[in-house]
């Protein structure tokens, strides 16, 4: 028979996330519409999504934040161009996001110093064969396979070459070892449930000391440029963007900080993310029919939890339209090229209870096509 109750709020996508417990436009302040962002009320919002950012996470002295153009795509990309050819590279992906980045780094950079380690959907690569005199790039958590880090004791405190850590579906729900990462980026729609388009850059003062002492040799477009002169734009990184932002965006994201700051900042929103997993973990465990794709529990990610059926694809498929014609959970299929599956958002902005009310509609659908 059909549950009950259904999730108060059926949103579960990864991309863009859920919207924070009781979010409301009315709720955003709205004075900076229609101001320039350089006005002075314009670029005292965006600073404080820089320095609210840092104090939130708790970011070492010398970490620098800024918002940057086109969301964490534009992030990791400033950061590619920018800081990569000095030295080798190793590049470590598990899925496609990360498959991305190797793109970029052979095919677009067309670097000759690269070594490239990857694995399949619900596996890590070797992250001991990372070399610390070379850079290292790698996402944090797959959002595509519900696969992440476990944690940073593969990289070398006394590394000479940079991380690049592309963490957009891991901060605010995941710890993360700050002082082993100098470049992570991340966007406002995964991480709290804020609007697309925007992309924040957290720079340590490694990334600095290369950007200063070193000019790639390919060109740079306008919106990759953090130097001038041979010195840190430092502007970037106290409100004065790059280029023009969505101020409405911004208000959303300052909205976002103030909650997390009210339910007890980021260990809270850590904890609620882990819970979230949990009350999953509990249904999984119970049930020979569903599993995780992540192969293991220690790289189990705790935002994007991605599930494997024993169904086939086609009816894995009806599982997902008939969870959402029944206004269950929207948007939870897997990503289109990982294994079929459901691919459900456990992120801070869920609610441990509609996560619990999810669970016995699954099971539902599971037998509705079996």
């Amino acid at each position: 028979m059909k549950p009950d109750s259904k999730p108060v709020n059926p949103n579960f996508s990864s991309g863009p996330c859920s919207k924070r417990p009781g979010y409301a436009l009315t709720a955003l302040n709205t004075a900076t519409l229609g101001r320039s962002h350089r006005s002075s009320i314009g670029k005292a919002e965006l600073a404080r999504a820089c320095t609210e950012t840092a104090e939130i996470l708790g970011l070492p002295a010398g970490y620098r934040v800024g918002v940057v153009p086109a969301s964490d795509t534009g992030a990791v990309e400033m950061a590619l161009w920018s800081l990569l050819g000095p030295r080798p590279v190793d590049v470590f992906a598990w899925e496609s996001f990360g498959q991305g980045w190797i793109t970029d780094v052979v095919k677009q950079l067309k670097l000759d110093r690269v070594n490239v380690y990857t694995a399949d959907y619900g596996q890590l690569p070797d992250l001991g064969l990372a070399n610390p005199d070379h850079d290292q790039v790698f996402t944090w958590n797959g959002t595509t396979s519900g696969v992440k880090v476990a944690n940073g004791d593969w990289i070398a405190d006394d590394r000479q070459g940079l991380t690049i850590c592309d963490a957009t579906s891991a901060v605010f729900a995941m710890e993360m070892p700050w002082e082993k990462l100098d470049v992570v980026t991340f966007s406002w729609q995964k991480v709290l449930g804020g609007e697309g388009a925007h992309g924040m850059l957290v720079l340590g003062p490694r990334a600095v000391t290369r950007l200063e002492s070193y000019t790639p040799p390919w060109p740079l477009p306008k919106i990759f440029r953090m130097t001038k002169g041979g010195k840190l734009m430092e502007g970037i990184f106290r409100g004065e963007t790059i280029n023009t932002p969505s101020m409405l965006c911004v208000a959303d994201y300052l909205d976002a900080l103030a909650w997390v700051s009210r339910i007890g900042g980021k260990q809270a929103a850590i904890a609620r993310s882990e819970a979230n997993l949990a009350a999953i973990e509990a249904f999984v465990d119970a049930r020979p029919w569903v599993n995780f794709l992540a192969a293991t529990k220690p790289i189990r990610s705790n935002t994007s939890v991605c599930l494997t059926l024993d169904l086939t694809e086609d009816k894995v498929k009806q599982v997902v339209k008939l969870l959402q014609q029944e206004g269950v959970a929207y948007d939870i299929g897997a990503y289109r090229d990982a294994p079929a599956g459901l691919r459900i958002w456990c992120g801070s902005t869920i609610d441990v209870e509609n996560i619990e009310r999810l669970m016995p509609w699954l099971e539902w659908a599971y037998n509705e096509v079996k």
